[in-house]
């Protein structure tokens, strides 16, 4: 039968959760509670946590700039590593995007093959990548450079991949009935239609990778990441401070400069 108008434009209802909703809330809830407890949350410990933590900004106040040049540099360090990582990462993503995608692979099996190869680059996290680009190349920034190349295809390779399959047919097929090959079809209708989207995602890559950037000079991987973790290493708070605080203004800097870059392009 037939509902009045009135209910038909009503929102439906919430459905009862289904025997597979169940399991997976009930292993959920497992997981948290176990994983709660294996931390050790205590009240006791979050109060000293919170005395620890008012004890390291008392130290860290104020901040020390005496050795701003030097700190300064090695943040002119860090981007660059970001930025020469993220290009040769973009330039490498574009052709194993076009092998990923199922409009533009040659064959399937090559598509197999190659998503499996993104698939695992994004899988294996930076600090990783970073660890073992330490022991290939040595210590510095080669080896935080050759860390954001692989995250980045990683990163990018899947979304203009993506970006590529939902593209529309019309222009590719109206270029291929005229006799155009896959390259001119590629190069006149497929890359020109997802540009801004690779351009957009290029940027987030520019983004991550500044952040990456000085997570892995944690490890020795170069850039800024190193003179945090000497200043940490050796209680100069106040130091440590004055780092954090140029990485928040270059960081926030690169965001609002990709965002206003974004705005014109999309």
């Amino acid at each position: 039968m037939n509902q009045p108008s009135q209910y038909r434009d009503m929102p439906a209802r919430v459905a009862a959760p289904s025997i597979f909703t169940w399991i997976i809330l009930v292993i959920f809830l497992a997981l948290f509670i176990q994983g709660l407890s294996g931390a050790g949350f205590t009240p006791d410990r979050l109060l000293r946590g919170a005395g620890n933590l008012g004890n390291f900004f008392a130290q860290a106040m104020p901040p020390d700039f005496s050795r701003i040049g030097p700190i300064a540099k090695a943040m002119y360090e860090t981007f660059q590593m970001a930025l020469v990582g993220v290009t040769f990462g973009v330039i490498l993503s574009l052709p194993m995007a076009l092998l990923c995608a199922r409009n533009t692979s040659p064959a399937a099996p090559v598509r197999v093959v190659c998503r499996g190869i993104v698939a695992t680059l994004r899988t294996i996290p930076d600090l990783v990548w970073a660890l073992i680009f330490v022991v290939a190349v040595g210590l510095g920034p080669l080896a935080g450079i050759l860390a954001i190349i692989m995250d980045t295809i990683g990163f990018c390779a899947r979304f203009f991949s993506e970006r590529v399959e939902e593209i529309r047919p019309g222009p590719s097929e109206a270029l291929a009935s005229t006799g155009a090959g896959r390259m001119q079809v590629i190069t006149g209708a497929v890359l020109p239609e997802a540009f801004p989207s690779f351009v957009a995602t290029s940027l987030f890559a520019v983004e991550k990778a500044v952040r990456s950037a000085v997570v892995l000079g944690l490890v020795g991987a170069g850039g800024i990441g190193v003179e945090l973790n000497t200043a940490m290493t050796m209680f100069r708070y106040d130091q440590a401070l004055t780092i954090i605080m140029i990485i928040l203004v270059v960081v926030i800097g690169v965001e609002q400069l990709s965002s206003a870059i974004r705005r014109r392009v999309l």
